[in-house]
Parts: C-alpha cells; structure tokens; sequence
C-alpha cells in the first residue's frame, strides 16, 4: 500500500511498506503513480536519452573543460 510520494535523495520517490511492515521506496517513474513521460511515449524506444538529458551533460562536460583549462 502506498505511504507517500516525495523527493529523497534528489529523486521523485514513491513509500510503501511491504508485507512484512518494512518501509520501502522505489523511483516513482518505476511505477504507475506518476503521468506517463511524454518524450519516452512518442520517442517510442528509438531514443535513450531525452533532450534536456543531453543538455545537462553537454553542460557538465563544458564544466569539466573549463576546470581543466580546456
């Protein structure tokens, strides 16, 4: 049964506890609590990253660059 939903860990978590009464948490898009991702809907597996995932690393790697001096 469903506890709770927040962010933990910097993720969007869903809390449940189990059948021993164990409280346990799973990432929210493991499960059917949150709206279906749109992007993974019409990207339909031909894409594995979406595009902002791509921005963020494309940031991070122009971080790494500048930090050492590239």
């Amino acid at each position: 049964m469903l506890s709770t939903r927040k962010q933990n860990w910097g993720e969007d978590r869903v809390m449940f506890y189990d059948a021993a009464g164990r409280l346990r948490s799973l990432l929210a898009s493991w499960t059917d609590v949150a709206e279906p991702d749109v992007f993974i809907q019409v990207a339909a597996g031909r894409s594995f990253v979406r595009p902002c995932d791509l921005a963020t690393l494309a940031a991070l790697i122009g971080q790494i660059e500048r930090s050492h001096g590239g």
